[in-house]
């Protein structure tokens, strides 16, 4: 199959719950040429019982998170959502970021976990697991109607998002930022323009990231930068320049973690790197397995967020001293949960 432009995954693997999987691997026996077009987006509607999911990760700061949409059009390769689609029927490959599931009744079950006698009011994560401002935001607008439920019930919320679209509810977000009630973190993983188009190539380019972030701040919306994931040999050299664009920009909040490729990614990835950087798999693939005590994946808590060994030590030392130079005395204060208003001040359904 030739590349696939404006795709991550260049296949679609075996969901490993499903009892067969239909495969182009092997084309023995065909006579004639198969013939495979670009997948299409394909949109699916669910209507879950509740919208809050939680966690107990410590490597995770948050316990609670919304995903108004499961799959992600940006068609980022590295994705550790992708594995999540099998539990709807999918492959983790192209179908992750063409098969999309939208729920649409995402704002109308937040506002009533808030309007429960028994909810505590804490820090709701928007884009847990798959990004909230994804292209179909635009048509759908949930993340934006989610926002308003957090503005009525004034409850924190924060946001990592690869997409510029995010300025469009400036409105709404500086009204959260007035209360302390809202960060957005801005996930950036590589300057280069040719390595983001083959990375993640539906999500918004560097430049525009950096714009967006710098209009958010300007008008008083606390905004950070996510440099991730770091790949060796792909993008690990960039951590000084990317925080110091963003620190420019008006972030006042840094971080990173590491690339981990488990489950089906693991041969997601590898199609992809053979594919785009022929000359550079041996290489970054041993990097990868030299962050993960010698594997690609990685569940050990610590470890599978930041890495381990003498590669992890280099990107750890390389990530501080610029933090160091660059976001010195800046920070994001601890989010407001004493303005929650128990029954809302007006009616959004």
């Amino acid at each position: 199959m030739d590349y696939i432009k404006g795709k991550g995954a260049q296949i679609n693997v075996a969901n490993k719950f499903a009892s067969s999987h239909l495969s182009t691997d092997s084309l023995d026996g065909i006579d004639e040429e198969l013939i495979q077009e670009k997948p299409k987006t394909e949109v699916f509607k669910e209507t879950p019982k509740k919208i809050i999911s939680t966690n107990n990760s410590p490597d995770i700061g948050l316990s609670a998170s919304i995903n108004p949409y499961q799959g992600c059009e940006h068609g980022c390769v590295y994705c550790y959502a992708r594995n999540s689609h099998e539990y709807w029927g999918f492959s983790a490959g192209l179908d992750f970021e063409t098969k999309i599931i939208v729920k649409p009744e995402a704002p109308a079950l937040l506002e009533k976990e808030f309007l429960r006698s028994s909810w505590k009011p804490k820090t709701i994560m928007l884009s847990g697991n798959t990004d909230c401002y994804q292209p179909l935001e635009r048509e759908y607008q949930l993340t934006r109607k989610l926002l308003g439920v957090f503005n009525k019930y004034q409850n924190p919320v924060g946001i990592i998002t690869k997409n510029a679209l995010v300025t469009r509810d400036i409105d709404i977000l500086k009204e959260l930022a007035s209360n302390n009630l809202v960060q957005v973190i801005f996930s950036i993983t590589s300057l280069d323009e040719q390595l983001r188009q083959k990375l993640e190539p539906r999500t918004a380019s560097a430049s525009k990231k950096l714009k967006a972030m710098e209009t958010l701040a300007a008008e008083g919306i606390p905004v950070g930068v996510m440099n991730a994931p770091i790949i060796p040999g792909l993008n690990h050299h960039e951590t000084p320049e990317i925080l110091k664009a963003a620190s420019n920009a008006g972030a006042s909040f840094a971080s990173y973690t590491v690339v981990r490729l488990n489950g089906q990614i693991n041969k997601i990835f590898h199609d992809w790197l053979k594919k785009s950087y022929p000359d550079r798999v041996e290489k970054v693939w041993h990097q990868i397995q030299d962050l993960h005590g010698g594997n690609v994946n990685d569940t050990e808590f610590g470890r599978r967020i930041k890495g381990d060994g003498k590669i992890s030590e280099a990107i750890k030392n390389l990530f501080e001293v610029s933090k160091r130079k660059y976001f010195k005395n800046k920070s994001f204060e601890p989010l407001e949960t004493s303005h929650f208003r128990r029954k809302g001040n007006y009616s959004l359904f």
